[in-house]
């Protein structure tokens, strides 16, 4: 009885693997990324892969990638200059995480890539695409290709908040939203090196494909852990 009890029990806990994507913040990596944020990602990230999980890692380009845009609009370059500048930056983030995580020192440039890279690999990591797109669009895009089961996201902050917390002490944390309470939050616009809690074109696109996603403090990477694991942590956004 004592043996057909355990064999239920991790039968119920882990019953099915499953394809995730982390988006982790260029704010949380740091500019250059920090070394000790990326071992603990690593850490986390293997413990995932040991139960059998796939994991998608797409990073942006945080303050150093905001600085180069600065610097793109006071020489006055184009929009599309800008975002291609905190591409680059975003790239570059990625390559060096890639390569402390023991994945390679190229990054994929496409979506098609990236799944590619999946279809043989548990773990892959990415920047930036194209103008016109945030990093958190691009972990989109690959959550839609690659039919991920999961799309969670470190930020700098708790989670989801019912206005900037910065900016407003009155301000609330959510525990769990649906995507069209966190489109009135957020807006719907797009401008380079936008710094919104969630890209208001990603957060679209996760509402029609009614992806789960689950927003958490990146700062502690074990958040990564219990958010899989379903345990309660940072902001859970579900289609309705």
């Amino acid at each position: 009885m004592q043996r057909k009890a355990a064999i239920y029990k991790v039968r119920n806990c882990r019953w099915y693997t499953m394809k995730i994507v982390l988006r982790i913040g260029g704010s949380i990596l740091g500019a250059p990324p920090s070394s000790k944020i990326v071992r603990e990602y690593k850490r986390v990230i293997s413990t995932l892969v040991s139960e059998g999980n796939s994991v998608g890692v797409v990073v942006g380009g945080g303050r150093s990638a905001r600085r180069y845009i600065k610097s793109a609009k006071s020489l006055k370059l184009s929009h599309s200059q800008q975002d291609t500048v905190a591409i680059a930056v975003s790239r570059l983030n990625a390559s060096i995480v890639s390569m402390a995580f023991g994945v390679g020192d190229k990054v994929p440039l496409s979506v098609g890539e990236a799944v590619a890279v999946l279809s043989k690999k548990k773990v892959m990591v990415m920047g930036g695409l194209k103008p016109g797109i945030t990093t958190d669009t691009v972990a989109t895009l690959l959550a839609n290709r690659w039919k991920a089961d999961l799309f969670i996201k470190g930020s700098d902050q708790e989670g989801i908040y019912t206005s900037d917390p910065r900016k407003d002490k009155n301000s609330v944390k959510l525990d769990k939203i649906t995507y069209a309470q966190l489109v009135k939050i957020i807006g719907t616009k797009h401008t380079p090196g936008i710094h919104s809690i969630v890209d208001p074109v990603a957060a679209g696109m996760l509402a029609r494909s009614k992806t789960k996603l689950i927003v958490f403090n990146g700062k502690k990477p074990e958040n990564v852990t219990d958010a899989v694991h379903g345990r309660k942590i940072g902001t859970l956004v579900v289609s309705r």
